[in-house]
């Protein structure tokens, strides 16, 4: 990297560049300007604005846009919004189309000859080419700011405008479980709320044989309006189905998906076009796809993205592989790594409820909080995927990455913004900050058959998909540390498990006792039941509540552990969207911060592989429970080590 000093307005400014080669610096004043380096190709910008913008140098790519418009609209000087309009004019508008939209702060609209950005406070500012006596266009652009007129060099049009971006969307795996039941009714949704762009195409993509017409009646059985607009549910249904078509191809042929390039490129009609692939596919075949997609069907003149599915991988070694795989043909920045509970409403609000209510702040550490619990539990076996679940189990399925990934974004330090980027550098450092998982730290168990009310439920084991003597772990409880200022000696207890006596995803906050508590005597031996408790309650019936100590009315003083509930159904009526629509939504904006960068995984996967490897290696058998119990005893030993009772299993709310 070098580092250029320029001398601007009497302050030094420094622009950083990726090579040795040449950058041209254009100003239009002392408040703005542009660094555009086009000696090295056409792929490349480096841009930097001045005025009241007091950061760090900015690298800009055509791969990351997102950079500069998360800084730009972080201020309210109008010259960082023109530096980016500038841009508007380079080769991906959009990009910085979708990065303004994907803050909901701008709104776009514009042609040849007029470009309008409004905010949401509905200050208007207006760009269009400056033109010559004779009504050429010069080499320029004007803007207005409070009927000032200005002008700034203009970087050449070299393509599509704004307004003839299409999105074209193709389901991988159009076939499958998850692309019928969640990623077709999602973008159904997304239509639905008119949150997808005015030019979008959707293709399923699979082996099957089937016609445009048979994909839209399977996918038409799926789709479900929004209740507070039902009255036009059909007609929107109809005009999402007329935009879904079908292509036949294998998974590992470049014919097919050049075929598959044909098709897309007849729909997209000769504007700008970006492409999102979502990978619901099984993981062994991740690689042949990407491979065939990103050489045969990326987009000529947009972006391409790439939504993949968990599992990533089975251990630090085999994620590391496909990590590598994957980026023989992508960049970083092209891969979405989906897990869906980062979508769900309650995981999104964890860091609003903390950061911006400043009662929970302060007391967000060691010095107030006894333990925190991430809990998991499903009311129902395998049901015939335990071919799938054996190669994995509980611990790969759930814990690595659901319950880790809520882990993370609770216990992480403030970051700078609310970028993707600094977002995930706190949780990456956060997991780098755990110790390894060790084998006295966790208990693993395995659910039996059993009789209840005349009803017989199956054992794991009695699943025709599983192995007979199969060893894989239907529940894991255990206790994890993070190893740094805020968190240190903090129990922080995961357990996940299937065929337990109820459904829920939950985050259990226990703060520590009142010292000297003056009113210890009316609650007995029994301290915990004086405990604060913080719960959100991820699914079902999302909800927040906070467990106090009341005085009950009366002439008596006799105490009470009641809830403060802010209960969703009761306090926001309107159905909550589902995570696969955020995820969705985010991808197709460009917004990463609910997805997993690569380094975060190789971070994930070192606190758990070694476990792993030592419960194969060791052939540890699971501790067996009854289908529909709380789960094997050997849970409730972990916890009580630490003092600590499952907050799940006395909790009636």
């Amino acid at each position: 990297m070098i580092r250029q000093r320029i001398p601007t307005n009497g302050r030094d400014h420094f622009i950083t560049s990726a090579s040795g080669c040449h950058t041209r610096y254009i100003t239009s004043g002392p408040r703005n300007g542009l660094i555009a380096n086009r000696s090295l190709d056409r792929s490349t910008i480096f841009a930097f604005c001045f005025g009241s913008l007091d950061k760090e140098d900015i690298l800009f790519t055509q791969n990351s846009f997102f950079t500069l418009c998360s800084l730009s609209l972080s201020l309210s000087n109008p010259t960082q919004i023109l530096a980016m309009t500038i841009l508007r004019f380079y080769q991906r508008p959009s990009s910085l189309s979708i990065a303004f939209s994907s803050r909901h702060e701008w709104s776009f609209s514009g042609s040849s000859e007029l470009v309008t950005l409004t905010t949401r406070r509905n200050q208007c500012w207006r760009f269009s080419p400056l033109k010559s006596s004779n009504g050429s266009p010069l080499a320029g652009a004007s803007w207005k700011d409070d009927g000032k007129e200005m002008s700034v060099p203009k970087v050449p049009d070299i393509g599509s405008q704004l307004a003839e971006n299409t999105v074209s969307i193709t389901v991988v795996g159009a076939s499958g479980d998850l692309a019928k039941k969640k990623i077709f009714p999602a973008l159904f949704a997304l239509y639905y709320e008119d949150y997808l762009p005015q030019h979008f195409t959707v293709f399923g993509y699979a082996r099957s044989k089937l016609t445009d017409e048979e994909l839209r009646h399977t996918i038409s059985t799926t789709l479900t309006c929004r209740v507070d607009k039902r009255e036009n549910c059909s007609d929107k249904m109809e005009q999402f189905l007329r935009r879904c078509f079908y292509h036949s191809g294998q998974y590992d042929s470049e014919v097919d998906f050049c075929e598959l390039d044909n098709k897309l490129k007849e729909k997209e009609d000769g504007k700008l076009a970006n492409r999102l692939f979502y990978l619901s596919i099984p993981p062994n075949i991740f690689v042949d796809v990407v491979r065939g997609a990103s050489r045969s069907a990326s987009s000529p003149n947009g972006w391409t993205r790439f939504i993949v599915e968990k599992p990533f991988g089975r251990d630090s070694e085999s994620s590391s592989e496909l990590t590598r795989c994957l980026k023989m043909y992508l960049i970083e920045e092209q891969i979405f790594r989906i897990d869906h509970y980062l979508g769900k409403e309650l995981v999104e609000n964890l860091s609003v409820l903390r950061f911006a209510n400043l009662v929970f702040e302060p007391l967000w550490s060691r010095n107030y909080i006894r333990n925190v619990q991430l809990i998991f539990s499903e009311d129902f076996g395998t049901e015939g995927r335990g071919g799938y679940f054996d190669h994995y189990g509980i611990i790969r399925d759930i814990m690595q990455n659901h319950l880790l990934q809520i882990l993370a974004l609770f216990a992480m330090e403030t970051p700078v913004g609310l970028d993707g980027e600094d977002i995930r550098n706190e949780k990456v450092k956060v997991l780098r900050s755990m110790r390894v998982l060790k084998l006295d730290d966790v208990v693993v168990g395995q659910y039996k058959g059993h009789t209840k009310g005349g009803k017989s439920f199956p054992a794991y084991t009695d699943d025709p998909t599983v192995p007979k003597g199969s060893l894989t772990p239907t529940f894991a409880a255990a206790s994890l540390f993070i190893d740094n200022a805020r968190w240190d000696g903090v129990p922080f207890l995961m357990k996940a498990g299937k065929a337990l006596h109820r459904r829920g995803a939950e985050i259990r906050v226990q703060f520590r006792h009142v010292p000297g508590n003056l009113y210890k005597r009316k609650f007995g031996t029994d301290l915990d039941k004086a405990t604060n408790e913080l719960v959100i309650r991820v699914q079902p019936n999302e909800a927040i509540y906070l467990k106090i100590n009341n005085k009950v009315p009366g002439l008596s003083m006799r105490l009470d552990s009641s809830n403060l509930n802010l209960l969703y159904s009761e306090r926001y009526p309107r159905e909550i969207p589902d995570a696969y629509e955020r995820l969705l939504l985010d991808a197709i904006e460009g917004e990463r911060r609910l997805f997993i960068r690569s380094d975060e995984l190789d971070a994930a996967w070192a606190i758990f592989s070694p476990l792993l490897r030592e419960l194969e290696e060791k052939k540890v058998v699971p501790e067996l429970y009854p289908y529909g119990s709380r789960g094997p005893v050997g849970a409730h030993y972990l916890a009580a080590k630490y003092n600590v009772r499952w907050g799940d299993l006395s909790d009636s709310s």
